[in-house]
């Protein structure tokens, strides 16, 4: 497991142990973030099981010894979860809320993904080589990168619905409605094409924070009993911590390019990539 993720993999922790606590206090799903069908059996019996299953992976993650293990349950419980969204997408195409809440889950489920693809490589051949190591890295990048395009959106869709969440004591509230919905398109799309990644990224997890402990953390003050609050502050929790966890491992994956440009012929020049820096000194 990838040491310099430690504070952004704890902090996704915290917001699992959250979402798990709530699930088995109102035993029940994530509200509208985990679309269950009331109609499926057992569901309640389901619910006590992934709020189990999300405080187990979240101390699991706080580990060394468990970490890798617990990403390797989380990942695939998140894939189920962004799931859970798909068919909205096919019921109501046309509509941006729909995209909205794809995205979230996107986001969230991305960085369980990072998680696991930093933890170690498979063999070549398995059929978790393509989500896994550093082609998996990458995969989960673009992924993270796409789902910031509708949620982004979704802030110029939804102007008054935006502005409500602004905290009324900010000025130009229309203006910061705007300002963060262009601002998580031009993260999204900084983060796709490779321009300026490392920022990009690390301006998206400032603002996803900022959106939690503006926006949601005043909700879950002044209704401290309120578990839509609580649902809704533990949801912008860990996207804003797979933020950080996209934003710290650009910082890795930008230091891996430099290590491989300063590989290179010592007569011709040319690049040697994925040889170990002692052979080229001794070729």
């Amino acid at each position: 497991m990838n040491r310099t993720l430690q504070p952004a993999r704890a902090l996704f922790a915290i917001g699992l142990l959250g979402l798990g606590v709530l699930a088995l206090v109102y035993h029940d799903f994530a509200l509208d973030w985990q679309p269950v069908p009331l109609w499926l059996p057992g569901r309640t019996f389901l619910a006590y099981g992934s709020g189990m299953l999300m405080l187990a992976c979240g101390a699991g993650v706080l580990f060394r010894s468990t970490a890798q293990w617990a990403v390797r349950i989380l990942f695939p419980y998140l894939f189920l979860w962004m799931l859970l969204k798909v068919p909205l997408l096919f019921v109501a195409p046309g509509m941006e809320a729909v995209w909205l809440g794809f995205g979230e889950v996107v986001l969230l489920m991305t960085g369980g993904w990072v998680l696991w693809a930093s933890s170690g490589e498979v063999p070549p051949g398995s059929m978790l080589a393509p989500v896994v190591g550093q082609r998996g890295l990458q995969r989960a990048l673009v992924a993270f990168g796409l789902a910031l395009l509708p949620v982004g959106l979704s802030h110029l869709a939804y102007v008054p619905e935006t502005v409500g969440l602004v905290p009324a004591w900010m000025p130009v509230r229309n203006f910061w409605a705007y300002f963060t919905g262009v601002g998580q398109i031009a993260c999204g799309l900084g983060i796709l094409f490779r321009i300026t990644p490392r920022v990009a990224a690390w301006c998206e997890a400032a603002m996803v924070s900022l959106f939690t402990l503006l926006v949601w953390l005043p909700f879950v003050v002044a209704k401290p009993t309120d578990r839509g609050s609580w649902t809704g502050f533990f949801i912008s929790w860990i996207i804003g911590s797979s933020a950080w966890i996209v934003a710290q491992q650009e910082v890795t994956i930008l230091q891996i390019e430099r290590a491989r440009r300063s590989v290179s012929h010592p007569q011709t020049g040319e690049l040697l990539e994925g040889q170990p820096r002692s052979e080229v000194r001794g070729s």
